[in-house]
C-alpha cells in the first residue's frame, strides 16, 4: 500500500485537496492521512481587529478562538465523510505546531503529499504559489501533487520530458506511485527550431517508457518551452495530470526551472505531480 498524505488547513478547508487525495488513494490502493495544520500562530481573525480603541477585550479573543476550534473540528468531519464515501482507509494527524515544519516532517514518511495550490497558511491573499508553497516545494521529502481549488477527475496524464535526469526521475516517481494506472499517457517535449523532432535520447527513452507505459504517445514541439507547453496543455489537455521534474534544486533541467512549475500553477486548472531528487 502507498501512504498518501493530504495537507489541510482547518480554517480554510479545501474540499478539492481532500477529494483529489481520496481519488489517488483509491487509484493506488493506498492509505490516506489527513494532516491537519493547526499552527498556533495562525488564526482566522486578525489580532488587530480585536483591539478596539479602549484596548484588548479578552472575550472577543476567546469567542474568535472558539469559532476557530469549531471550524477545525468541522474540517475533520468533512474529511472523514469524503474518505468514507470513497471507501478508502484513512487516519487523521493533528498537532499544534508550526505548519511548515510539521508538514515537511510528515513528508519524510510519505509516498505522496497532496496540497491545494492556493494554500497560504495565513490570512493574507497571495499570488500563486504563496511563500508557504514555495518553501514547501523546495524542501519537501516526497513527490507532491499540487491541485486546483476545484476538483475534477483527471482523464489522462502528460509527462513533461526534456532529456535531463530530473525529468526522467519525476516519471520514475510517478510510475512508482501510480503503478496500475489505466489512463492515456502522453510524453511531451519541446526543442528549439534548429533541432529535429526526435525525443532527446530517443531510443533509450522509448525503451524505458515501453516497460512502464507501453501505449504512451509522444509529442515534440518546436519553440520556447514556457510558451509551447502552456498553450499545448490549455488547448488539448485541461483534464490532464501534469508530471514534471525538479523544483528549485541546485541541479535543475534546462527548462524545468522554478518558473515552469510556477507558470503551470498560475495558468492551468490541472493538477501537477512534481518530484525532485
Amino acid at each position: 500500500m502507498k501512504k498518501i498524505i493530504v495537507a489541510i488547513d482547518g480554517l480554510k478547508f479545501s474540499r478539492s485537496a481532500a477529494e483529489y487525495a481520496a481519488l489517488v488513494t483509491r487509484e493506488t490502493n493506498g492509505h490516506l492521512v489527513g494532516v491537519f495544520l493547526e499552527d498556533f500562530t495562525y488564526h482566522s481573525f486578525s489580532m488587530y481587529s480585536a483591539i478596539p480603541d479602549q484596548g484588548l477585550y479578552d472575550d472577543i479573543i476567546s469567542k474568535s478562538e472558539e469559532e476557530d476550534k469549531k471550524a477545525r473540528a468541522q474540517a475533520i468531519t468533512d474529511f472523514q465523510e469524503i474518505c468514507r464515501l470513497a471507501k478508502i482507509e484513512y487516519s487523521v494527524h493533528r498537532e499544534e505546531n508550526f505548519a511548515r515544519k510539521q508538514l515537511l516532517h510528515e513528508s519524510i514518511y510519505a509516498d505522496l503529499l497532496v496540497i491545494d495550490k492556493t494554500e497560504t497558511m495565513s490570512n493574507n491573499e497571495e499570488e500563486v504559489p504563496s511563500d508557504f508553497m514555495r518553501e514547501l516545494l523546495i524542501n519537501v521529502e516526497c513527490p507532491i501533487m499540487v491541485v486546483p481549488r476545484h476538483f475534477e477527475e483527471f482523464e489522462r496524464v502528460v509527462l513533461l520530458y526534456d532529456g535531463e535526469p530530473s525529468s526522467v526521475f519525476a516519471i520514475k516517481m510517478f510510475s512508482s506511485v501510480f503503478q496500475y494506472l489505466h489512463k492515456p499517457v502522453e510524453v511531451l517535449s519541446v526543442k528549439s527550431s534548429e533541432e529535429n523532432l526526435h525525443l532527446p535520447d530517443n531510443r533509450l527513452m522509448k525503451e524505458f517508457m515501453k516497460r512502464h507505459y507501453p501505449k504512451a504517445t509522444y509529442t515534440v514541439l518546436h519553440g520556447e518551452p514556457e510558451f509551447e507547453i502552456v498553450e499545448h496543455l490549455k488547448n488539448k489537455h485541461q483534464d490532464a495530470l501534469i508530471v514534471l521534474g525538479a523544483y528549485r534544486r541546485n541541479i535543475v533541467s534546462r527548462w524545468f526551472r522554478s518558473s515552469m512549475a510556477d507558470m503551470l500553477m498560475r495558468e492551468l486548472k490541472s493538477p501537477l505531480f512534481i518530484a525532485h531528487k
